[in-house]
């Protein structure tokens, strides 16, 4: 995913990654110092998507539910409270018991997608997936692994 802004037939590159690092800060968003520039991009895409992509479900996106980019509590269209995904990348795999079985974070972000916004989910291995595991495991950075234990 290349994010450009182009200006007349100049493209700004730059522009774009400091509109979309600004973004993340204006969210309040703590993002993990990536020493790798495609992990950095892959974040900043996810983070694209969590915040604008509908999944051509019932136009909410994951924002909706999870504002504040994900990293505050949150609430469902009923009003009902959420955690936050600040610690979602560290308490996966997990057993669901309403599944009967173990689940990862893709299975999670999949279901959330088909679910809470009645979208189309991405496929498993595909960039879109891959984007937002990305980003959401980046609110996670610093935080101790807890495999099973509760969101936070």
């Amino acid at each position: 995913m290349k994010l450009v802004i182009r200006h007349g037939r100049k493209t700004i590159a730059l522009a774009a990654t400091l509109f979309l690092s600004s973004g993340l800060c204006a969210l309040g968003i703590q993002q993990a110092a990536a020493t790798e520039p495609q992990l950095e991009k892959a974040i900043q895409g996810g983070q694209a998507l969590f915040v604008h992509e509908t999944f051509g479900g019932n136009g909410m996106n994951c924002q909706s539910c999870h504002v504040n980019g994900g990293v505050g509590p949150g609430k469902l269209p009923n009003g009902t409270a959420i955690p936050s995904l600040s610690n979602a990348a560290t308490i996966f795999p997990r057993f669901n018991s309403k599944a009967e079985k173990v689940i990862t974070l893709e299975d999670q972000l999949m279901n959330c997608i088909a679910g809470g916004l009645q979208g189309k989910p991405p496929t498993y291995g595909s960039v879109q997936l891959t984007l937002l595991v990305s980003y959401v495991t980046s609110l996670a950075q610093g935080k101790p692994l807890d495999m099973g234990g509760k969101p936070q």
